[in-house]
């Protein structure tokens, strides 16, 4: 019998592992992209990833738990950050658009606004630094001011950076490697790069999804996904490069199946067989019928009715006994269409 079987699991959920080390999961979350925490596939998909009971005591082993933990994941918003590196809001929104901070998370206000937030753990290392002096006090170099001017705003761009690369980390196979990658691009973009629509099947299939922002379809749902797109020119270039290398590494692995059948030469087609009557049926038309669409026949029916056009004919029925002509012999009960034809007709006078 297992050690296991009566002892602790292995491995835990995600929620669980959170709620031990003292995090909130979204804390939780950061912890897991930037390669603090380390966790293990559970299952098909990111979901169902799980934490090793390994890993959870190595953290809670370390010195200064949960404190230092916690100050690790800890993030800061636009005026949090300013008063941590003793600057004005304004300056550090200057400093996040030129790109020299980047943000790491992003969430939506009640007004639909985008609020960045950073880590603060790298805003103190950025105030610290000496050379970062002349950025935190007095003039604005001319060039970064000429930046601002022409509306330069690589926020957006900083934090897809970080996200690709953690979603590359959390990658297993060239097939999701390559479709962290798409995930960045437009779908005409990535239909530009992967020709083959089975190839692109594929590779819809372990496509990740936007960050979770509102309900599917919502206008938070639009901004996260306009957000998670390219926008830059040289950044789509760049990442159609990775792309184009990404979808060559996973041509290497079992080709993307293709259904049976599909796109190949039509074979010879069967002969017809005759299907086998469920009850017997009339072969040819009766002659009264044909009488009556022949030119100078017997206007027994009317134009409408003749060789089929119109209401359907009516099977003639055999003289009632009242019409019986005295000594005349009773005619034969006729069956059906039939038995009506077989009857012998009268000679023409």
């Amino acid at each position: 019998m297992p050690a296991s079987t009566f002892g602790p699991p292995a491995t835990c959920a995600l929620g669980r592992a959170a709620r031990e080390l003292g995090l909130e999961r979204d804390e939780f979350d950061l912890a897991v992209q930037l390669g603090r925490i380390r966790t293990v596939p559970g299952g098909s998909g990111a979901a169902s990833r799980r934490v090793e009971r390994a890993e959870i005591d190595r953290l809670r082993a370390q010195d200064g738990f949960p404190e230092a933990l916690q100050e690790q994941v800890r993030v800061v918003g636009t005026a949090q950050g300013a008063a941590l590196m003793g600057i004005p809001a304004g300056r550090f929104t200057r400093l996040a658009r030129l790109g020299l901070l980047s943000p790491v998370a992003f969430h939506l206000n009640r007004y639909r606004a985008v609020v960045w937030l950073y880590m603060a753990r790298e805003l103190r290392e950025f105030a610290s630094d000496a050379e970062n002096a002349r950025l935190l006090k007095g003039r604005t170099p001319e060039t970064l001011r000429a930046l601002l001017e022409a509306g330069t705003d690589l926020r957006a761009r900083n934090w897809r950076g970080r996200r690709l690369g953690f979603l590359l980390r959390q990658s297993g196979d060239p097939w999701t490697r390559a479709g962290a990658v798409a995930a960045f691009l437009a779908p005409v973009e990535v239909a530009d790069v992967v020709r083959d629509p089975y190839e692109r099947a594929r590779l819809n299939r372990v496509l990740p999804a936007p960050p979770a922002r509102g309900a599917p379809g919502s206008p938070a749902a639009h901004l996260a996904e306009r957000l998670m797109t390219a926008q830059d020119t040289d950044e789509i270039e760049w990442l159609r490069s990775e792309l184009t290398r990404a979808i060559e590494e996973a041509r290497a692995l079992p080709p993307a199946r293709h259904p049976a059948g599909r796109g190949a030469a039509p074979g010879a087609r069967r002969a017809a067989r005759p299907v086998v009557p469920m009850a017997r049926t009339v072969t040819r038309t009766p002659e009264p019928m044909a009488r009556a669409c022949e030119p100078g026949g017997e206007p027994a029916l009317r134009a409408s009715e003749r060789c089929g056009h119109g209401p359907a004919v009516r099977t003639p029925s055999p003289p009632a006994a009242r019409d019986r002509r005295p000594g005349q012999d009773p005619p034969r009960r006729a069956r059906g269409l039939r038995g009506w034809l077989r009857r012998p007709r009268p000679a023409r006078g």
